[in-house]
């Protein structure tokens, strides 16, 4: 196969983009070339989220817009591309799609990438593409399984850093187990020498994702061994920020609050998916929390990291959960003032447990619930951020505004492209990846806006 241009769309979480990186480098390496440019590619490829129901949808609409440019470039006279459909909802629902989607030429699933220029090449040399099988969406492995290659951005200065895949976690509404298979942890000797190879290419903020990071280890090594290894990451040079995505808390143990706690370069925050906090909902949603577990949890971060800025994300109209159930939700938010939060409405999933339960309720009112928290939760963040004003601040430089001399960044407190931004001023050019000190001035809703100080060495 000669030099075949690539472009790649991905959709969905940062394990994905993590995928898609993964791919982009293993496309790379097989001697062929990725475009960023969709009319500029000889295969386009989709790479979807199918976790609820939203994601889906857009993952679609996503599929249906670029056939329409392979459409578009033929009738232009310019060959059309390969149109190839990977990630969670290509694993889920492949057969289906194939059949709904005949213009689609492949199908992969999450785990054919490390195979994916030998299925791409067989596709574009065979003189009809309904030749051969469409559809590649093999079983997940039963350990880990190390991609050969990634391609970061020219100037990776964050970057995510997978610790394992898969989840055992059998929560009710939740489809991802059978997307991705049990949970497979990596060794630890292959996290810290990615770690140190992210370092050397520029790299300053490691985001540790996984569906569970708080589950690493316990298959390999037989312990919970997540405080193990952020010790070893934290000693790699040139990582200036560590931070902890997907958090259980079941699993949030004293000994890693107190590595939290103790290791500067760990961000004091942490993103901890509740879902909920009526002990009746968790209980039908299969999660292992109560609600005194929660509040205790969060009650040792906040004593041991007073400054922690927690994210959490709830679901409103689980099956059964009655008016009660919701106002006791509404008033944990209220009372516990969650520095990040968001709330989805529950999306009904086929083959999961949830499908079956009894006590669905109406999409309209789902959402008003969600509506509702979030009318709440503005003003506890409103607050939040009011607090800040006055203060000195370290921040982390993400790209220029379109305004001359205003630059957007993150604080410690915000992941990337997910959490706050600081609008900062500044006379002096600053770089993405520049860890500057900034003095906040004002405050909105979720942003700040901050004057530069200096630079940080």
């Amino acid at each position: 196969m000669s030099d075949v241009k690539l472009f790649i769309d991905t959709l969905g979480c940062p394990k994905n983009f993590n995928d898609s990186q993964c791919a982009s480098g293993i496309w790379e390496a097989s001697g062929n070339t990725v475009v960023t440019d969709a009319t500029q590619a000889d295969v386009i490829m989709i790479n979807t989220c199918g976790f609820i129901g939203d994601a889906k949808k857009e993952s679609i609409d996503h599929i249906f817009s670029y056939i329409r440019i392979g459409e578009e470039m033929e009738a232009l006279g310019v060959k059309k591309p390969l149109i190839c459909v990977s990630g969670c909802l290509s694993q889920r629902y492949a057969c289906e799609l194939a059949e709904e989607m005949p213009e689609v030429d492949l199908f992969l699933g999450v785990n054919e990438y490390e195979t994916m220029p030998d299925i791409i090449a067989k596709a574009l040399g065979r003189k009809e593409s309904r030749d051969l099988n469409r559809v590649y969406t093999g079983c997940s492995p039963e350990t880990f399984d190390e991609f050969s290659a990634r391609k970061l951005d020219d100037h990776p200065y964050t970057a995510t850093i997978r610790v394992s895949e898969g989840c055992n976690n059998r929560c009710a509404y939740c489809v991802i187990p059978s997307i991705r298979g049990n949970y497979r942890s990596r060794t630890m000797e292959n996290v810290i020498s990615e770690a140190e190879r992210l370092a050397e290419a520029g790299c300053k903020e490691l985001i540790l994702i996984a569906q569970d990071v708080t589950e690493y280890g316990r298959d390999l090594y037989g312990k919970l061994c997540l405080p193990e290894l952020l010790d070893k990451l934290c000693l790699v040079e040139g990582i200036r920020w560590i931070r902890l995505m997907y958090c259980y808390e079941d699993k949030i143990t004293d000994e890693l609050i107190r590595t939290i706690a103790s290791q500067d370069k760990i961000c004091n925050y942490i993103d901890i998916p509740l879902q909920h906090v009526s002990d009746k909902v968790l209980k039908n949603m299969r999660r292992r929390s109560t609600s005194a577990g929660i509040k205790d949890t969060l009650s040792r971060l906040r004593t041991a990291v007073p400054d922690i800025h927690i994210r959490t994300t709830f679901i409103t109209g689980f099956p059964g959960e009655t008016r009660e159930d919701f106002d006791e939700l509404l008033d944990f938010v209220m009372e516990t003032r969650i520095e990040r939060l968001g709330v989805f409405p529950y999306s009904r999933e086929e083959g999961t447990l949830a499908d079956a339960m009894p006590g669905h309720l109406e999409e309209e009112e789902k959402q008003a619930r969600a509506d509702e928290i979030m009318r709440h939760q503005v003003e506890i963040s409103r607050d939040i951020n009011n607090s800040k004003v006055g203060m000195e601040m370290e921040v982390m430089i993400d790209g220029p505004d379109e305004e001359d001399m205003v630059y957007l960044g993150r604080t410690r407190y915000d992941a990337p492209e997910i959490d706050n931004t600081v609008i900062v001023r500044s006379s002096e050019k600053l770089e993405p990846g520049d860890i500057i000190k900034a003095k906040i001035i004002d405050a909105f809703d979720y942003d700040l806006v901050a004057d530069y100080l200096y630079k940080e060495t």
